[in-house]
């Protein structure tokens, strides 16, 4: 089982790469957010990871936004993770797809669980641990199902689905979570004083950096 840490974790990867520290806290960027995302990047603990998506933006509309979301990610020590086929000046990582830096898979069901392990991901977002507004009716897996899919992928595993630091300080097995609504919503200071590290160890440093 994966011990929970308020700060970065280090993992070693199944390529057999050095070790890299992995966020413990996630914000998925959606275009239904709007002018929330900027409220939203500002409550991510530092040290946390985005995963940018925005799909929907024509290209250079989503080049210019990743840009921007760059810089508040640089000056907040947050990790950014390209979602998407195109790849992004400055990107810190890749989500469902191999490329320089962290990578990171979705997994909502074993075949994508072991697509990650074949792709040598380093930490699998699992959903919907819990039922979510963004789909309505569409039912959840549940923790003990998400924990026999992280098995199976054989690395770190995010919850998303429904997920604020309430429900994440009741699970156990999981890395860390993921989530839209309680980075729009959420206190401040509630996720900060759950997120600070007091002894400051040495795996609470960062060791991801943008590739050229």
């Amino acid at each position: 089982m994966f011990t929970r840490h308020p700060c970065h974790l280090h993992h070693h990867n199944s390529s057999g790469s050095r070790h890299r520290a992995l966020p413990t806290r996630w914000l998925m960027t959606d275009e239904r957010m709007g002018e929330g995302l900027w409220r939203a990047l500002r409550r991510v603990p530092r040290g946390g990871g985005v995963v940018f998506r925005h799909y929907s933006l024509p290209a250079g509309e989503r080049r210019r936004l990743f840009a921007r979301v760059r810089r508040v990610a640089l000056l907040r020590g947050l990790v950014l993770v390209r979602a998407g086929e195109v790849r992004m000046p400055g990107e810190m990582g890749t989500h469902k797809a191999r490329g320089h830096g962290v990578v990171t898979w979705p997994v909502h069901d074993a075949r994508q669980a072991r697509a990650a392990r074949w792709a040598k991901a380093e930490v699998v977002f699992v959903s919907p641990v819990f039922a979510t507004r963004s789909h309505p009716g569409g039912g959840s897996i549940g923790p003990r199902r998400a924990r026999v899919l992280g098995r199976i992928a054989a690395m770190p595993i995010v919850a998303l689905g429904g997920m604020d630091e309430q429900q994440f300080r009741r699970l156990r097995g999981f890395h860390g979570y993921a989530a839209i609504d309680a980075w729009l919503a959420g206190s401040v200071s509630d996720v900060r004083s759950e997120t600070r590290c007091r002894h400051r160890p040495p795996s609470c440093s960062r060791s991801i950096v943008a590739s050229s």
